[in-house]
């Protein structure tokens, strides 16, 4: 039997629910001249909600955040045939000692409790990682592909 499509609007609780599983999605930043850019991302969720991604400084979502801080994103199921939902939001750089913690927000939400977090924060800082953070401003329904209810037999 056919697959019918699924469009569920759900509450920022869900939302979260939703997203903390999940670390697969594309993010969507702006280039200079206001087309889109899109980066497959490994992306958490930390304690406060916001979506978290660890990347190069030089990197052209980076770039791009710090000129335009108005961002998109795609998380996807493991599944390519479950859900996704798109959030869209404002991100920031967050570098240096003041993303020493966020980093790990970000290791523990996609891998959990890492053996070693003195060696974890001084490979980030060897590496000149940055962080970014996106505040979740707003949500499309959490989807499923498939045939449109009205065409089902």
């Amino acid at each position: 039997m056919p697959r019918t499509a699924t469009s569920e609007t759900v509450s920022s609780t869900q939302l979260r629910e939703f997203l903390q599983p999940r670390s697969r999605a594309v993010l969507v930043t702006r280039r200079a001249d206001g087309d889109p850019q899109m980066s497959p991302v490994s992306a958490g969720i930390d304690p406060q909600g916001r979506v978290v991604i660890a990347t190069y400084p030089q990197r052209a979502k980076v770039v791009n955040v710090r000129r335009d801080p108005r961002v998109s994103l795609c998380f996807l199921s493991d599944d390519w045939n479950d859900a996704w939902v798109q959030v869209d939001g404002t991100a920031e750089v967050v570098e240096g000692p003041d993303a020493l913690d966020a980093f790990e927000d970000y290791y523990r939400s996609i891998s959990g409790e890492h053996p070693d977090w003195a060696e974890y924060r001084t490979a980030m800082v060897r590496q000149g990682k940055v962080l970014l953070r996106v505040t979740i401003e707003r949500w499309g329904p959490v989807a499923t592909g498939g045939f449109p209810p009205e065409l089902q037999l």
